[in-house]
């Protein structure tokens, strides 16, 4: 069986140094890519199986020749809230267009809750006012995605926490989304789940939470 190769963006993501460790011991190759690459930890880019790039997804012909051959493409990207700098947006569009030139199909989107405004009642609306127009580049961007073309799957976590713990429960785009807060061990284990399994969950968008957060803000707000 041949081994997966995944590629990774904004690799020194603290979602992303979660879910690295995982895949490797599921056997998997890594491509990490990063504009500050010894922001990963130093077991990993020191790893056998992982070969670490430098660059900025704005860089589309980079990112292509940078993503060619892997199996899965995980982008855990933030975007900048600086009008001099690519929001999410733009990355979004430059990741698809380097995935069509580097005929990779299979993408993994880390967007956020509230993007199709499914979050109800005083959370949906604390959450709307708090994340502002952030939260209206993260829906447009997973717009981009989601008429790409390829084959996605979008999470949207709930506010992150640093809990180590892993405890989630998932709802689908079209139902209202559920507790405020899930850990980012949580959310990478999703992903990793996902990548170990790429035929599932695909071109769906799911919402990630903890069990019995539900609430009108996150506990510590």
């Amino acid at each position: 069986m041949m081994t997966q190769k995944v590629a990774i963006l904004g690799a020194a993501g603290r979602i992303a140094k979660l879910a690295e460790p995982i895949l490797l011991e599921k056997g998997m190759d890594l491509v990490l890519y990063a504009p500050h690459p010894r922001k990963i930890d130093s077991d990993i880019r020191e790893n056998e199986h992982v070969q670490v790039v430098e660059g900025d997804v704005m860089e589309t012909g980079k990112l292509a020749e940078a993503i060619r051959g892997a199996s899965v493409v995980y982008a855990n990207l933030a975007g900048s809230t600086d009008n001099d700098h690519p929001n999410t947006v733009d990355q979004a569009e430059s990741v698809v267009d380097a995935m069509k030139s580097a005929k990779v199909s299979r993408l993994i989107w880390i967007s956020s809750l509230g993007i199709y405004d499914e979050v109800p009642g005083v959370y949906g609306d604390w959450n709307r006012k708090t994340l502002g127009h952030i939260l209206v580049e993260y829906a447009e961007a997973a717009k981009v995605i989601e008429e790409s073309g390829l084959d996605y799957t979008i999470i949207r976590p709930a506010w992150l926490t640093d809990n180590d713990e892993v405890s989630y429960e998932i709802t689908q785009k079209g139902e209202p989304f559920k507790g405020t807060e899930v850990s980012r061990l949580s959310v990478a284990t999703v992903v990793a789940e996902i990548i170990n399994n790429p035929e599932q969950n695909i071109n769906e968008s799911l919402g990630i939470d903890k069990p019995g957060t539900d609430g009108d803000k996150p506990s510590w707000m």
